[in-house]
């Protein structure tokens, strides 16, 4: 009787090893998968690449300074037409 045990759990020991490495390779096969799908439809999508955009943002901030700085002489050159004319006087020429 020792003997039927021992075979059978060697038996049931060798159903759960194949088992568990048949879910194992399971699992690694919907990995490649599910990748395979995700890059698919990220390719599909037109997505802009992180340097792309690193590069986009640097060129929006160059502009939003640059912006500024026009902004403030319009402000300057504008304060200054605003201002009145200096009124002369005719005493300078000797009148």
């Amino acid at each position: 009787m020792t003997q039927t045990s021992n075979r059978f759990l060697d038996e049931i020991g060798k159903l759960v090893t194949d088992a568990a490495g048949a879910a194992q390779s399971l699992g690694r096969e919907v990995e490649t998968m599910v990748k395979s799908q995700l890059e698919r439809l990220t390719s599909e999508m037109d997505l802009v690449q992180r340097e792309e955009l690193e590069t986009v943002k640097a060129m929006a901030e160059k502009a939003r300074e640059e912006n500024e700085a026009l902004k403030a002489r319009i402000e300057a050159l504008e304060s200054r037409l605003s201002e009145p004319a200096p009124v002369q006087d005719g005493t300078a020429d000797g009148a």
